[in-house]
């Protein structure tokens, strides 16, 4: 699974041909959880408030990119980096 960003510890990562709906996976600590395209946590749990609420950040500033690399990952194309929070 690409990674497309990490930052403060959190591995975010994309699957090439995934299910709907639209969403990535988050990594933390080795907690897992899956996120929709919104920020919201829909399968799994990081186990830290502070890392969800990052990750939640992350979104706010990066929703289009994200939205791209799920259409891309949709064609089985190569996904984009996106920046991390600093």
């Amino acid at each position: 699974m690409p990674e497309i960003s990490r930052f403060f510890g959190i591995i975010i990562r994309m699957f090439y041909d995934e299910h709907s709906p639209p969403h990535f996976h988050a990594e933390y600590q080795g907690n897992k959880a899956v996120f929709d395209l919104n920020g919201n946590m829909i399968k799994g749990d990081l186990h830290s408030k502070t890392a969800r609420k990052l990750v939640r950040e992350w979104v706010d500033l990066h929703y289009e990119e994200i939205a791209e690399d799920w259409e891309l990952a949709m064609k089985d194309q190569e996904l984009k980096k996106i920046a991390p929070l600093d």
